[in-house]
């Protein structure tokens, strides 16, 4: 344990009681602030756990208007910040208003040493369990979204939109480069989805010859062609309740686009050398790198079939498009491989790490993922640099990590590539960020990090 005192802040206008304060509260850092400006400068830089508040602060000193507004701005600067304040003898109402408002609890003057060390000691017990609390649900927080690994606003939006489609039965199109992660989306859509029970069947339509893909996707039966020699159902088929993953539509037959299209209406199949329609319920996922709107306009994709395909349509961003993720993938896949490979490897050079934020990824996430694991098994060292893996050294500038000089969309890149730098240590990206970690807790929760 720490031998640190916790910190306090009392914000208060009276010499005379600041001092008494200081006295009875001698067990604990005690900054002091006579002003709202003031305190909230001392908030900022200290990020106090307890605020002791007097309500009747200049200009307002008899009233309670400006100790009103200095609890709403703390409050809202530092939401699990536990604000007491004090009150006097006859103005309770205030108290109450306060209570209200968020303060945590009051007390009034003339007030009992005792009782204060009391209170202030059950709010920094409150404060450090709440913590804790939410340091254990981030760790403990299921992802259905298992393999998927960003912190970038532009992914995050497509989680976002898997989550809400999963659980209609609408079929799904998704679009994006190869290697941009378009499997792990659509297994997350099945896990998301009522049918996660059961099977998630996944086919690659440009991995199979054009003359093996029907009876693949639609099974056979015995003697249907020659080397028939039984019953074989298809993966339509083999999907039934469970949901079908067709990867790489924009590669299927036209012949094969127009069966298809029947199945999507009629949801009923036919197997080769059959005559009887058998009836499936299965929820279709379908992926391509390719332009559909292009092969419709050139004649080799059917509209019709586009249309049915693309009841919700999701664009997966480039990596070269999601600030921040480069290193924070480099670091997950560094991580896998250093376990695989028995290696200490521990991270990578300031070099290498500007290096992966220059690359532009044509590659995407397989690329990467390639790249890491051949470097990991070259190198020397235990961090990796420019040179091991493969790319060009750049040098260029670092973002700025200070918060203080960002707000809004750049406060949210600086805290992402902060986490990614340190690979996920909030202690350390609290250090580049040049804040506190219960600070940097409350900014993650406020842009939804976990």
């Amino acid at each position: 344990m720490s031998d640190a005192k916790q910190k306090l802040l009392l914000v208060e206008d009276d010499p005379g009681l600041q001092k008494q304060l200081k006295w009875s509260l001698a067990d604990y850092e005690l900054l002091t602030a006579a002003d709202r400006d003031s305190a909230i400068v001392q908030l900022r830089r200290h990020e106090p756990p307890v605020v002791l508040l007097d309500l009747g602060l200049p200009p307002d000193a008899d009233g309670a208007t400006e100790g009103l507004a200095a609890l709403q701005q703390i409050l809202s600067l530092a939401p699990s910040t536990k604000v007491i304040v004090v009150t006097g003898n006859l103005d309770r109402a205030n108290a109450v208003k306060a209570i209200h408002l968020g303060a945590y609890d009051f007390f009034q003057k003339p007030f009992d040493p005792d009782v204060l060390t009391l209170m202030i000691s059950r709010a920094l017990h409150v404060h450090a369990l709440e913590l804790e609390n939410r340091q254990l649900a981030a760790r403990q927080q299921p992802s259905a979204l298992a393999g998927l690994i960003t912190n970038s606003e532009p992914m995050l939006k497509v989680c976002r939109t898997v989550e809400k489609v999963a659980p209609a039965n609408a079929t799904v199109l998704l679009l994006g480069e190869s290697g941009t992660g378009k499997e792990v989306l659509a297994r997350g859509i099945h896990e998301l989805s009522p049918r996660s029970s059961k099977r998630f069947v996944a086919i690659n339509c440009a991995a199979i010859p054009d003359t093996l893909l029907e009876s693949e996707l639609f099974g056979y039966e015995k003697g249907a062609f020659t080397g028939a020699a039984k019953q074989t159902i298809g993966k339509i088929e083999y999907a039934n309740d469970g949901t079908l993953f067709l990867d790489e539509i924009g590669d299927l037959p036209m012949p094969l686009q127009a069966k298809l299209l029947r199945f999507l209406q009629e949801r009923v199949i036919e197997r080769l050398g059959g005559r009887g329609e058998i009836p499936v319920d299965v929820r279709v996922v379908c992926a391509t790198h390719r332009d559909l709107a292009t092969m419709i306009r050139e004649g080799s994709f059917r509209e019709d079939l586009y249309y049915r395909l693309s009841e919700i349509t999701v664009t997966i961003p480039p990596l070269r498009e999601r600030p921040g993720d480069a290193v924070l993938l480099a670091q997950a896949f560094l991580e896998r491989q250093a376990r695989e490979l028995g290696r200490g490897l521990k991270g990578f050079t300031a070099d290498a790490l500007a290096a992966l934020e220059a690359h532009r990824w044509p590659g995407n996430v397989r690329e990467m993922e390639n790249l890491i694991k051949r470097a990991a098994i070259m190198a020397d060292s235990s961090h990796l640099t420019a040179a091991d893996l493969g790319l060009e050294a750049t040098h260029i500038e670092p973002q700025p990590f200070n918060l203080r000089q960002a707000r809004e969309e750049a406060e949210r890149a600086a805290v992402r590539r902060a986490l990614a730098h340190s690979d996920g240590s909030v202690a350390q990206a609290a250090e580049l960020l040049g804040v506190s970690r219960p600070t940097l807790y409350d900014l993650m929760t406020k842009i939804g990090l976990k």
